[in-house]
């Protein structure tokens, strides 16, 4: 009996602790003392008390970004709507195409900015790294492109990039990154890297990975906002996420080729229109003087 007591009496002190008192407010002391207590006690803390356990629970899937669709909102003709209102697939990969083939062997600019209004608050983005042994940060502010290859399915395209990292006040030597941008549907547009290395340190080079996931296009002042997630490893190995812009140099419109013949002197034009030609073995004229007088040569016998 006096074990049961101690039982009872244990089991409440933990529901107490745990959920409070309010067990004890809607029970009498008969229940609490006899045998059904003790099963409504353990009945109580399994129900109630769920979210008093230190075991870790299952992430939210709305909020993880690979799994959660964010609509894709273009920008064109000075207005904004989501892509998926009045758009296909077919033209947010042209308009992209467009975009980085007028950008191509130019320098964009990165910064932090806001999802909401799309502004820069930082002129680049920070990431918490450790070089070695000693905390500091990194940060990329530009990506010059380098070249674009279209892909055959017309879903994606091939980039390549160089990033600008710095750290602690020094530049990092990074290799070029051999990314890819592509379309899988309206709302899900993703640029990522195969990774690339940089030296920051003189024991190795470490990897940098990089994922882009796209939900801003602003094809008139050439702009593409979206949330990142950037990791680094080896002997300097950290990373960080956020939202960032990225600036380019020239809009996606318009498209300029140089498909114009080169202009021709007014005097061939003119025996092109009338027909004359020169014959190979015509008699050379000479010079007309300042006076228009034409002097014939002599022809000797």
């Amino acid at each position: 009996m006096l074990r049961k007591i101690f039982a009872i009496g244990l089991v409440l002190t933990i529901g107490q602790v745990l959920c409070g008192c309010e067990y004890l407010r809607t029970h009498t002391a008969k229940q609490v003392l006899s045998g059904e207590g003790f099963s409504q006690a353990e009945q109580w803390i399994k129900e109630k008390c769920e979210d008093c356990s230190d075991a870790p629970k299952p992430a939210d899937p709305q909020k993880n970004l690979a799994t959660k669709k964010m609509p894709v909102v273009v920008c064109r003709s000075q207005q904004c709507a989501p892509a998926k209102l009045s758009m296909t697939n077919e033209y947010i990969y042209n308009s992209l195409v467009q975009l980085m083939d007028n950008n191509n062997y130019s320098t964009a600019l990165v910064c932090q900015a806001s999802d909401t209004t799309h502004n820069c608050l930082e002129n680049y983005i920070t990431l918490p790294v450790k070089v070695g042994a000693v905390p500091t940060h990194a940060y990329i502010d530009s990506v010059k492109i380098t070249d674009v290859i279209l892909g055959k399915k017309h879903e994606s395209m091939k980039l390549i990039l160089n990033y600008n990292l710095t750290y602690g006040g020094q530049v990092a030597t990074c290799s070029p990154a051999q990314s890819i941008l592509f379309i899988r549907d309206i709302d899900h547009i993703l640029l990522e890297d195969s990774q690339y290395t940089c030296n920051m340190t003189t024991i190795g080079a470490s990897s940098v990975k990089t994922v882009f996931i796209i939900d801003y296009i602003d094809l008139d002042y050439g702009n593409i906002g979206g949330y990142y997630s950037i990791g680094i490893s080896g002997p300097a190995y950290g990373g960080g996420s956020g939202y960032m812009l990225l600036r380019l140099g020239k809009n996606a419109l318009p498209l300029a080729p140089a498909l114009r013949a080169p202009e021709r002197s007014a005097q061939n034009s003119a025996a092109n229109a009338t027909g004359i030609s020169r014959s190979v073995n015509s008699t050379p004229k000479a010079p007309t003087s300042s006076s228009s007088v034409q002097v014939f040569p002599i022809n000797k016998k």
